[in-house]
């Protein structure tokens, strides 16, 4: 039997067939929701595309790609120019007479030594002249803004109509998409955007770049510039909501590209940096901004026109993660934990609103921050709001909340000074507060040389007391055979618990305690005691360790295991894949999250009343895929035939139209990325309705 299927209905079997075989070099065009080769320009022309909707308001109904545009050659001859994303008034046809803006995409250049040098308009005039060839046709005198992008450089053209012709103006970014040409001319009137994930990150790639190219610092010293105009940007926006004054922070359209006006862009910065070190404990005196004016004007030109604090926590995490990752990555174990083993953690601990979280060796932050936007989400579920973007009375309430919470409940320590700043950072960054991040020795604490040590007791003290209770520790604690802990006054209050010598019986097998204690230990064995003593009985702990702790035959390793089971209830364990700190973390090692929940003092006498081991049910998984391969490329879900699923996946976004705000939902479809960690957080929710947590209730 065979049928001929023909008219609309054909045309949708066609493209659902076409969907359902999409392969590796090929994605769901963001515009048309069709499948396109993902190669060349494709890449940046789709997250162009992206950010014109989530960024700048415009709709997808109203953007076509490759659109004809006719333009003159030489002489009277006449021709064709694509622009690889044309944008028309709202709601109208998509012909030349309703045209708007025009955007020109280019392949992205390689990353590497010649992409870090960011390039002005003076050294970029060829493009722009191919950019006014589609601006400045006479069929399309209603045209007036222009984009040429290779998702690095980004050249934004205005054109101005007049007697005697066109004329084009440099601008450092584009009106949202109902604001007016003046609106983008006057820092006091003009709209700010929020920031989607991936042009955040650029952006903030692209000041990072541009100092660490552009002035001669090094990254680290690149990265630091970068944070005090990061940090001057958010207090301009935090201090002119509250006192009712126009932003400082800002750029007219012509200052980046005059003396005088580069000179009124740092005059402003520098006021405005001042206010910053005398509010924010985290800057002293030796921070100082040491950037050309022609620096500041191209940093504060990309950071103005974005509303950080209406920005979504995870853009902002997510963009701020990577330059910190790529600036401060330590080379003492101090491994930055994958985002999505970060996620899984907070999930399966499930930190309520108002339990104290403490993270003994945080890094950089990642899993206070995220038990921050876990409070963020819980919030929106409550209002009935999660997935939808947050209305700016939303914005300053949840901003509110996640100040408070981040100073009453979110605690971090770490032995590395620069670590702690970052921490300190990201959660300003993040919440608008710098939470409680102590520079010292978690193994050695209350003791040890470094300077927080004597404040931290005030807050965490040890032994717990019953008002500074730890309510969970999450941690990713230094391991390795090369970072031993060999500090007898370190090692001493542990020599009874994890760090204590044994060996076995020849003839029992059983194991027996050493004669002399460790000369040395590996600080992650260290970190299991020190986070099971700080939590308080029946709170929860979360801990990164590598997997040979967990499985190796070894006499100190299986008397680790036993101090665990006496001191505490088995929640899960969850091993990972190698692939999880490869890519983030560089690290090449087989890790396991292990989940735990302290014994009350009766409990753990009734264990060693008993006679055997207490069975009880524990929750086991082993990830197999984590969403990226070794090379860090992304893995899908496929089907039978090898060809990656598809689902439609739904967006949603605020947009500006006739001057008000509305809600409107995309629907795309989208290759389904392979990652297990999403669903054993889903499956470790089940098991715990079947199966309640072991021990006292909390």
């Amino acid at each position: 039997m065979s049928l001929d299927i023909g008219g609309p209905e054909g045309d949708r079997a066609a493209e659902d067939d076409a969907i359902h075989s999409l392969d590796d070099e090929h994605t769901i065009d963001y515009i048309t929701n069709k499948p396109v080769k993902l190669k060349g320009k494709e890449v940046v022309r789709q997250r162009i595309a992206r950010a014109l909707f989530h960024e700048y308001g415009i709709s997808v109904d109203d953007m076509a790609r490759d659109f004809p545009i006719p333009i003159q050659l030489e002489g009277t001859r006449r021709g064709t120019k694509r622009a690889d994303i044309a944008i028309f008034a709202p709601e109208t046809d998509h012909r030349l007479e309703n045209l708007q803006r025009v955007v020109i995409c280019k392949p992205e250049p390689p990353q590497g030594r010649s992409a870090t040098k960011l390039r002005t308009f003076d050294q970029a005039r060829q493009e722009m002249e191919e950019l006014e060839t589609l601006l400045g046709t006479e069929t399309t005198p209603q045209v007036k803004y222009g984009l040429w992008t290779n998702g690095l450089d980004f050249f934004f053209r205005e054109k101005k109509s007049g007697k005697f012709g066109a004329t084009f103006d440099d601008r450092i970014d584009w009106p949202l998409a109902d604001d007016s040409v003046k609106s983008g001319s006057v820092a006091s009137a003009a709209r700010l955007r929020r920031g989607e994930r991936e042009m955040l990150k650029t952006a903030f790639r692209r000041c990072h770049n541009y100092i660490h190219g552009n002035e001669g610092m090094p990254k680290d010293a690149a990265f630091r510039q970068f944070l005090y105009l990061l940090f001057t940007k958010m207090h301009d926006e935090q201090s002119s909501r509250r006192d009712h004054r126009p932003p400082e922070f800002y750029v007219l359209p012509k200052e980046p590209f005059t003396e005088e006006g580069r000179q009124a862009i740092q005059d402003r910065i520098l006021r405005l940096f001042s206010e910053v070190k005398k509010e924010y404990p985290l800057f002293d005196d030796s921070d100082v901004v040491q950037l050309s004016p022609r620096a500041l004007a191209f940093i504060v030109g990309e950071l103005a026109t974005y509303d950080l604090s209406a920005t979504d926590m995870d853009a902002k995490g997510i963009a701020y993660q990577e330059l910190v990752g790529t600036n401060l990555r330590g080379d003492r174990g101090q491994y930055f934990t994958p985002s999505g083993a970060v996620e899984l953690m907070v999930q399966i601990l499930n930190p309520q609103e108002g339990e104290r979280v403490l993270d003994p060796a945080c890094g950089t932050g990642g899993f206070l921050r995220e038990a921050a936007r876990h409070q963020l989400n819980r919030w929106r579920a409550e209002e009935g709001t999660l997935g939808s973007p947050d209305t700016e009375e939303q914005v300053l309430a949840h901003q509110q909340r996640l100040g408070e919470y981040t100073e009453q409940c979110v605690f971090g320590a770490d032995f590395d000074q620069f670590l702690v700043r970052a921490t300190k950072m990201g959660l300003m960054a993040s919440t608008g507060r710098a939470g409680n991040i102590f520079h010292m020795d978690s193994l050695a604490f209350p003791g040890g040389h470094y300077p927080d040590a004597g404040e931290a007791l005030q807050h965490i003290p040890l032994p717990s007391r019953k008002d500074l209770e730890v309510d969970v520790v999450m941690t990713n604690p230094p391991f390795g055979t090369d970072i031993k802990i060999e500090d007898q006054e370190i090692l001493r209050p542990f020599q009874d618990g994890v760090a204590q010598s044994w060996t076995r019986n020849k003839e029992t097998g059983e194991l027996e305690a050493g004669d002399k204690p460790l000369s040395s230990a590996s600080p992650e064995q260290l970190f299991i005691q020190r986070a099971v003593e700080w939590v308080r009985p029946g709170g929860r702990v979360g801990i990164v360790l590598p997997n040979g702790i967990l499985s190796n035959p070894g006499p100190n390793d299986q008397a680790i295991r036993q101090w665990i089971l006496d001191h505490c209830w088995v929640l899960a364990s969850v091993e990972l894949p190698v692939e999880t700190f490869i890519v983030e973390a560089n690290v090449n090692i087989l890790t396991s999250l292990l989940f735990l929940k302290k014994k009350t003092p009766q409990e753990k006498k009734a264990s060693i009343m008993r006679s055997e081991v207490e069975d009880y049910p524990v929750f086991m998984a082993v990830a197999e895929k984590v969403g990226v391969d070794r090379r860090g490329k992304v893995v899908y879900k496929r089907r039978p035939d090898g060809s990656p699923i598809v689902e439609d996946v739904t967006e949603k976004e605020r947009l500006r139209i006739g001057g008000k705000e509305v809600e409107r939902t995309l629907v795309r479809k989208q290759k389904v990325v392979d990652n297990d960690l999403p669903e054993i957080a889903a499956a470790y929710h089940r098991f715990r309705e079947q199966y309640p947590e072991p021990g006292a209730a909390q």
